[in-house]
């Protein structure tokens, strides 16, 4: 499962503003175009497969739901000008993360810094080859920090940092994505701003990995360190093109080209890591959402790839007996 946790991890992670600051190369578009066509009658054969901005109703009932992409990006400029009458008539915006909850994150990172540095384990070093970590090393180098300090960091925390290509890391400490944009405009025409779920959720969900599982994810994201502000475009381009399940055929794809791993080995580990990583916080999701909408109109917000599939959100309202309805955003 190791390839697998890391593919997901930066492609997920990898939510940088690269396609402001670095140059790139979209892998979808540099696909033959067979390939490409491919994958996209693949992405096509789930619910709800293309765009990010959609209506339910049920009886009195309206959510308006938009999948985000959390950092930086002029493009955001629009999507904000398109939302803004939406949030103006919503009740609620509910979101991953609200201002509660960061800063429940830092006064719990400050309180509990072993989320982040392991204070007892052995060090990276230690657990790492001599080649790997003279490369992780120089990947940390390259983005402004010394490889002693990192050297306690849990591997998780620094498959984030790999995530975000060197060019970008002055920028990524302040990026502000759609996410954030909508909370700020929220908290200044007074709409309450609501969490979709605990502060801690991601904590935990990276807890329950094996060790074994988090340091794979650091030596796998080195193998493609050459290529991260690559994957950033390609992030990037597949949301403000509004093809999210596209970017995850593509993974996919990516990960049925590594040693060993076969359709059905692909199959069963990315359903593992769907499950974990999306359909449980989805199916958890949907109470909060239809409570909130119960009291009026509401503006949901969360990444994009929650939108799709046969146990997104979108499908799970659909169940629920809401209709759908997508809608534009230029």
């Amino acid at each position: 499962m190791r390839p697998v946790l890391s593919l997901l991890s930066v492609l997920w992670l990898l939510a940088s503003p690269a396609h402001a600051q670095c140059i790139g190369e979209n892998l979808i578009a540099a696909l033959p175009a067979a390939q490409q066509e491919t994958l996209r009658a693949k992405a096509e054969s789930a619910p709800f497969a293309t765009g990010n901005f959609w209506r339910a109703r049920k009886g009195e009932q309206v959510i308006h739901l938009i999948g985000t992409y959390h950092f930086d990006d002029p493009r955001h400029a629009p999507l904000l000008a398109a939302l803004a009458p939406v949030l103006d008539q919503a009740t609620t915006l509910l979101v991953e993360a609200g201002p509660e909850e960061e800063a429940a994150i830092k006064a719990y990172v400050a309180k509990h810094p072993e989320v982040m540095i392991d204070p007892t384990g052995p060090t990276l070093p230690e657990r790492l080859s001599k080649p790997d970590w003279a490369r992780l090393s120089d990947a940390l180098r390259a983005r402004g920090i010394p490889p002693f300090m990192a050297a306690k960091f849990r591997p998780w925390y620094l498959s984030m940092l790999l995530g975000i290509p060197p060019c970008s890391m002055a920028e990524a400490a302040t990026a502000r994505g759609l996410d954030g944009q909508l909370i700020d405009a929220a908290t200044a025409n007074g709409t309450p701003v609501q969490a979709l779920e605990p502060f801690d959720t991601l904590f935990t969900l990276f807890d329950a990995m094996p060790p074994e599982d988090q340091l794979a994810m650091v030596t796998s994201a080195l193998a493609m360190e050459d290529r991260s502000a690559d994957f950033a475009v390609t992030l990037a381009d597949s949301y403000f093109a509004e093809e999210g399940r596209l970017l995850w055929e593509f993974m996919r794809y990516e990960t049925l080209l590594l040693p060993d791993y076969t359709p059905e080995r692909v199959q069963t580990e990315f359903a593992m890591m769907e499950t974990a990583l999306m359909i449980r916080r989805n199916r958890a999701w949907i109470p909060v959402i239809t409570a909130a909408a119960a009291r009026g109109p509401v503006l949901v917000g969360f990444g994009a790839l929650h939108l799709s599939g046969e146990a997104g959100v979108l499908n799970l309202l659909a169940q629920d007996g809401y209709s759908l309805e997508r809608l534009p955003l230029k």
